[in-house]
């Protein structure tokens, strides 16, 4: 469970300047989220110690009507229901403005921890731009540039300060978590009302530990689980234009404290963006995975159907090809008791631990079938590995020259250690460290 911090703004404030400022800063390590931080709009972030998730929004712009047109205010609102911790921006050349007093308004009502910061302040010389915007009614404002880094230290010691530590409930030992996820429309609630409906089921509804999921505890042929019911993302009918992208904050925290996600796709609409942006997520989180076609009972007797989806996911999902398949109705229980089947076989590749002798011999043979290149003329060297965590399964080889181990040579050794040990169905991690 990550704390999530979100820039608000009007236009031309300079909310994305701060957001990357903020991730490409030299002391904050980024975890880029693929398919997602290309449009700028997520970044998992380490800074001073503190993980939390940054999330930059549309500007505020209601001046073209005249008020607040529903399609803003439902995304500032999205926007401040979702985050933990609000950085409103404002820009010190232009002054306060009729739109920046709505949108502190908007604010203050939500009760939710604000920190209030002027941009474009370049310098010492600048700092009185920034004292009109106390006319607003906050007590304290941060004057900064994102472009040049003038007062973002100060900024970040308060937010670090302010960052809620997410309460998680103690769940029991030996439970596998199972995040169900995905787009709007695409079926969650029916696939967790056929799953827990079943009178084989014990089922025993827990506290949320996210302000919109419920976790559902129940048990199925002997054997634990912890469902995260992800049901309050928005459907596409009601949020309209950029926000669609804050139904991907819902799935971020129930990927995050998960084993298991169940990234579920609509067989009749089609792959889309927003799926392979979850994909994405789920892939970097190293969660184990299983993507699940529900209302596949609407194609399968549809071949004209049939062949544009097959072709959509071998050339949109190849990323995540490891990850498997199924075609599920969530609506008729079809092959739901076949999900459960690969989520068993998920959950117990990502469980495995492997003796350090037999990581060993695998390394001696798989760099004898294929030695590390010449680099600089001589030979890396591969000493021995060990793995030090499951969940998933990760690995750190020692070696000579770590920074000299290329992509293809990292890509080839993952693959070598998956093939090896059976792991063909989740992701694992490979680190290399210099002996």
């Amino acid at each position: 469970m990550l704390p999530i911090v979100t820039i608000v703004g009007r236009p031309n404030v300079g909310k994305s300047t701060l957001f990357n400022r903020l991730t490409k800063k030299r002391n904050a390590l980024v975890d880029d989220i693929p398919g997602v931080t290309r449009d700028r709009l997520y970044a998992t972030i380490e800074w001073d110690g503190r993980n939390f998730v940054l999330v930059d929004t549309g500007g505020f712009d209601p001046s073209h009507r005249g008020e607040i047109s529903d399609k803003v205010k439902k995304q500032v609102e999205m926007a401040i229901e979702e985050a933990d911790l609000i950085i409103l921006l404002f820009d010190g050349r232009a002054g306060p403005v009729l739109d920046d007093g709505e949108l502190f308004m908007l604010l203050r009502r939500s009760e939710k921890r604000v920190l209030y910061a002027v941009n474009k302040i370049d310098g010492p010389e600048h700092e009185h731009l920034s004292m009109e915007f106390y006319s607003l009614g906050m007590e304290k404002v941060f004057s900064i540039s994102s472009s040049h880094g003038y007062g973002i230290s100060s900024l970040m010691e308060q937010l670090i300060r302010d960052l809620p530590v997410i309460e998680q409930l103690p769940e029991e030992e030996g439970r596998i978590k199972i995040a169900i996820v995905g787009r709007p429309n695409v079926g969650k609630s029916s696939l967790i009302n056929r799953i827990i409906g079943s009178d084989r089921l014990v089922v025993s509804e827990l506290p949320g530990t996210t302000r919109d999921s419920v976790d559902i505890s129940f048990e199925k042929g002997g054997k634990s689980y912890l469902l995260i019911d992800t049901a309050g993302i928005r459907r596409r009918g009601r949020v309209k234009g950029k926000i669609e992208k804050f139904s991907i904050i819902k799935a971020l925290k129930a990927i995050n404290r998960c084993h298991i996600s169940v990234i579920l796709l609509d067989a009749f609409a089609g792959v889309y963006d927003q799926d392979l942006r979850i994909c994405g997520y789920a892939l970097e989180s190293g969660c184990g995975m299983v993507i699940a076609f529900n209302k596949w009972d609407l194609v399968k007797n549809n071949p004209s159907s049939i062949r544009p989806l097959e072709d959509s996911i071998d050339r949109q999902l190849g990323f995540v090809s490891f990850v498997p398949k199924i075609n599920i109705s969530a609506l008729y229980g079809e092959r739901v008791k076949k999900l459960f089947t690969l989520i068993d076989t998920v959950w117990t590749q990502y469980n495995s631990h492997f003796p350090t002798p037999a990581i060993n011999r695998a390394l001696e043979n798989i760099v004898k079938k294929h030695p590390p290149p010449l680099i600089g003329g001589r030979r890396l060297k591969l000493f021995y590995a060990t793995q030090i965590s499951i969940h998933p399964p990760t690995f750190i080889i020692f070696v000579n020259r770590p920074d000299d181990i290329n992509l293809s040579y990292k890509r080839y050794l993952v693959n070598q250690f998956r093939e090896q040990f059976g792991l063909n169905l989740i992701p694992i991690k490979v680190f290399f460290r210099e002996r």
